[in-house]
C-alpha cells in the first residue's frame, strides 16, 4: 500500500506527508517521530500486560507474614519473623542439630554419636550450605561432596519408589569412617569400612545459540566412578546426580491443602496448552499407605519429616524413629556389624531430636523481594506471564491449617511452583524412575529466593545435578513440556531476556 507509514522499516511513502514533514520546523519534526515512538512504545507494554495479572502488595512478602530481609547477612536459615517468640528455643535447639557435625560411634555422648558407617555428609548442612544448594565443582575432575548419586535397577516397588542396586543400595555413599579413608588412604592402613566410591562429575560442555546469534555455553554431567569399594554393579543399574536444594519455605508449601494442588494437574492435557502436569504418588512410611508425593527433586516424599528422616538416614548413615536399620546393604558384611550409636531408643536420633530438626526446617523464613518496583524487573515479570513461565511455576497459593505451627496458616505465598510432576525432555532425563515419575519428569523448583543463591553459598548450581550455573542455563535446559516456553524465551531480543531473568533473579 502505498499510502502507509511503515515506521517498523522507518520508511513513509505518502508524498503528501513528505512535503508536510519539509515544511514543518525541525523541532515539530522531532516531535512527531517521538510522539509515534511512544506510541508503539505504550501499544507494546499493553501487548505484555494483556496476560499478565495486576501487581498485588503481596507479592513483595512471598513467605507471607513470615517473609524476612536478606540484610544485614546472607543466610537461608533465619527463623519465619512471625514465629511465636516462646519457639524460639526449639528452633535455635533445632538449628544445632542441623550444623554440628556427627562422629562415629561409640564415644561419650550418645547425643551425636553413629555417623556412618557409610555416609555423604556429617551434618545437614554441609549440603544445604546456610540453607541453600549444593556447591558444586567447577572442574570437572574435582570430587563431588555436597552432591550424591541414586542408584537402581528396572523394576517397580510400590513401597520404596525404586529397586535398589543390590549391592550398594538406593544411594551411593562416597564417605565412610574408615581412617583409611579419613586420612585418604594413609599406607599401611586398611578399611574397616571402604567407602562406596568416589564420585566425579567429568563435566561435559556444547555450546547453544540464540535466534538472534547470540552464543552461550551449556554443561552437562558425565559421571564418573572410582574406586568401587565392593565389586562390580548390576549391569543394568541406572544413576542420577541430586543437587541438594534450598530448605527455605518447605514449612509453608507443607500446608497447602492437596485440593489446590490437584486443581492445577492436568495429566491428560485437557485444555491443550501442552502443559500436563500430573502428581506423583509416594509412600508414607508412618501411615503405611500411599500418598501424594511433594517433596523431594521428583516429589517422592510426602512430608518434611519424612523427606528429613530419610535424609539423616541415606545421607549420614544414622538409624532414626522412621529408618530404624543401618544403611548398609545384605553384601556389606563389615558395615553391618560395626558398633551403632543406638541410644535407649534403639535408634541413634532419638524421636526428640528428629522433631527438633523438622521445625527448625519447617520453620526457616523466605525471604522478601528484591527490586520489585524496578521499570525493568516489571517488564520481566509480563514476558514471565506472556512466555508461558507461570504455565509450571505457578506463582501463588494460600496455606491452609497448622495445628503445630498457626503462623504458617491462612498464608498468601509466592513460591512459583505447582509442586507436580512435568516431563521435561529427554535434554534432562536421567532414565531412572520413581514411584509414578518417569525417568525425564521432574517436580516443578519453587523459585523464590533464587536470585539470593550466590551471595547464600556460592552454590549457584540450578536443576537436580547441579548443571546449570545461571537462571539462563536452567531455561535453555528446559525441554518437553516446558520446550515451547523455551523457545518463545530464545526468540526474545537480548534486552527482553535480560529482564526476564532479573524478575526471576528478583523472586
Amino acid at each position: 500500500m502505498q499510502n502507509q507509514l511503515s515506521l517498523a522499516n522507518w520508511k513513509i511513502t505518502n508524498p503528501s506527508v513528505i512535503k508536510f514533514l519539509i515544511k514543518i520546523k525541525r523541532p515539530m519534526f522531532l516531535l512527531f517521530i517521538l510522539l509515534f515512538m511512544v506510541y508503539f512504545a505504550i501499544k507494546s507494554v499493553v501487548y505484555f500486560a494483556d496476560n499478565t495479572p495486576a501487581v498485588l502488595d503481596s507479592e513483595n512478602k512471598p513467605g507471607g507474614d513470615g517473609s524476612v530481609s536478606f540484610t544485614p547477612f546472607p543466610s537461608f536459615m533465619k527463623p519465619a519473623s512471625n514465629l511465636n517468640k516462646a519457639d524460639l528455643p526449639m528452633f535455635n535447639a533445632g538449628k544445632a542439630l542441623a550444623h554440628q557435625p556427627w562422629i562415629k560411634a561409640p564415644t561419650i555422648t550418645f547425643a551425636r554419636d553413629g555417623l556412618g558407617p557409610l555416609f555423604n555428609a556429617r551434618t545437614c548442612l554441609t549440603c544445604h550450605v546456610n540453607g541453600g544448594r549444593s556447591i558444586m565443582p567447577v572442574k570437572g575432575d574435582t570430587r563431588l561432596d555436597t552432591a550424591f548419586l541414586r542408584l537402581s535397577i528396572p523394576g517397580v516397588d510400590t513401597i520404596h519408589g525404586v529397586i535398589a542396586e543390590p549391592t550398594y543400595g538406593d544411594q551411593l555413599q562416597s564417605q565412610s569412617t574408615s581412617l583409611a579413608h579419613m586420612f585418604r588412604h594413609l599406607k599401611g592402613l586398611k578399611h574397616s569400612v571402604a567407602p562406596e566410591a568416589y564420585i566425579f562429575p567429568n563435566w561435559v560442555y556444547k555450546n547453544f545459540s540464540y535466534a538472534d546469534g547470540t552464543k552461550i555455553q551449556l554443561r552437562e554431567t558425565n559421571i564418573k566412578l572410582t574406586k568401587l569399594g565392593y565389586g562390580k554393579m548390576h549391569p543394568e543399574t541406572m544413576m542420577g546426580l541430586r543437587n541438594a536444594p534450598p530448605i527455605h519455605g518447605v514449612g509453608l508449601l507443607e500446608t497447602i491443602k492437596q485440593a489446590d494442588i490437584d486443581k492445577l494437574a492436568d495429566e491428560q492435557d485437557i485444555n491443550g496448552d501442552g502443559i500436563s502436569g500430573r502428581t506423583n504418588i509416594a509412600w508414607d512410611f508412618e501411615a503405611k499407605k500411599p500418598v501424594a508425593g511433594r517433596f523431594g527433586l521428583k516429589a517422592n516424599k510426602a512430608s518434611v519429616r519424612l523427606q528429613t528422616a530419610g535424609a539423616f538416614h541415606s545421607d549420614m548413615g544414622l538409624s532414626n524413629p522412621i529408618f530404624s536399620s543401618q544403611s548398609c546393604t545384605e553384601n556389606q558384611l563389615k558395615c553391618n556389624n560395626e558398633i551403632t550409636g543406638n541410644d535407649k531408643e534403639g535408634t541413634e536420633i532419638s524421636k526428640r531430636q528428629l522433631s527438633l530438626v523438622v521445625d527448625f526446617i519447617k520453620n526457616l523464613a523466605v525471604p522478601k523481594r528484591r527490586n520489585a518496583e524496578k521499570t525493568s524487573v516489571l517488564a520481566g515479570r509480563s514476558l514471565f506471564y506472556e512466555t508461558g513461565c507461570a504455565s509450571c511455576h505457578n506463582p501463588s497459593f494460600t496455606t491452609g491449617d497448622d495445628k503445630d505451627f498457626p503462623h504458617l496458616a491462612n498464608q498468601t505465598i509466592w513460591p512459583y511452583t505447582d509442586l507436580l510432576l512435568h516431563d521435561m525432555g529427554e535434554g534432562l532425563a536421567d532414565g531412572r524412575p520413581d514411584y509414578l515419575a518417569t525417568g525425564s519428569e521432574w517436580k516443578t523448583p519453587a523459585l523464590w529466593g533464587i536470585g539470593l543463591s550466590k551471595k547464600v553459598n556460592g552454590g549457584q548450581n540450578f536443576l537436580h545435578d547441579g548443571r546449570a550455573r545461571n537462571v539462563e542455563e536452567a531455561i535453555i535446559w528446559h525441554g518437553g513440556e516446558a520446550e515451547q516456553t523455551k523457545q518463545r524465551f530464545t526468540k526474545l531480543n537480548k534486552k527482553h531476556r535480560t529482564e526476564l531473568i532479573e524478575f526471576v533473579n528478583s523472586l
